[in-house]
């Protein structure tokens, strides 16, 4: 699944950053796949909308899984760049996640904290109730806000950003998102995607300083939709 400048979603942009929402099979950088990434797509848009010769300056910020979808935002200026990345570093920014699991939460709303060890070699982490060497406290909050058939959604928001978080967090505690292969959901989604969204982020722009709440649509489908 690739992203076309056609079917780009551009949730805010001014001269200084853009927002999209990333589809789910995404990537947002280049990786050894070779598919395309999201960040040059966004460059293509740029350039085709400002009608710009040359290269185009597209600052990468932060991440989102490739079977995630949701808020990703780019910096247009190397100003804006530097800023963002310190907004990101010291965790001034507020992001909520929603989240579509099978099993029922055991608490309406909870805190769950863990020790995070990540295994590069398999691309995942392990999430541990006590500490262990090598561990990074992992922190998020969670609350359930509706009840789908078969099916519990969650709105998360994350104190820590650590790899694969939400998707391990939930999953240690019995609630893995659906279409989570990797951390024990019993089949994928048939579009590779998992039901995991990034729904919002709020920040203090880089550069005019105000403050901005950018939202970004579900996917659509069946579930996301009743969700909605």
């Amino acid at each position: 699944m690739h992203s076309t400048k056609d079917n780009l979603q551009v949730l805010y942009e001014d001269n200084h950053i853009i927002a999209v929402n990333k589809r789910p099979g995404d990537i947002v950088q280049g990786d050894k796949t070779g598919d395309k990434p999201l960040v040059d797509v966004v460059k293509e848009y740029i350039a085709h909308k400002y009608n710009k010769p040359g290269a185009v300056f597209l600052g990468v910020v932060h991440r989102l899984d490739r079977p995630t979808s949701g808020v990703i935002i780019f910096a247009r200026t190397s100003k804006a760049l530097s800023r963002l990345n310190k907004l990101f570093a010291t965790r001034t920014t507020e992001k909520i996640y929603w989240a579509v699991v099978k099993n029922e939460p055991p608490k309406e709303k909870d805190t769950l904290v863990h020790y995070m060890v990540r295994n590069s070699k398999q691309n995942k982490s392990y999430a541990n109730n006590k500490e262990i060497p090598n561990g990074k406290k992992a922190i998020l909050h969670y609350r359930l806000i509706r009840k789908l058939n078969h099916y519990y959604a969650l709105e998360i928001t994350l104190e820590t950003g650590r790899h694969h978080q939400i998707r391990s967090q939930l999953s240690a505690v019995g609630m893995p998102i659906k279409g989570d292969l990797k951390y024990g959901f019993d089949r994928s989604n048939p579009d590779g995607s998992i039901h995991l969204h990034a729904r919002e982020l709020k920040f203090t722009h880089p550069v005019t300083k105000e403050i901005l709440q950018i939202i970004a649509p579900t996917p659509r489908d069946v579930l996301w939709d009743t969700f909605i």
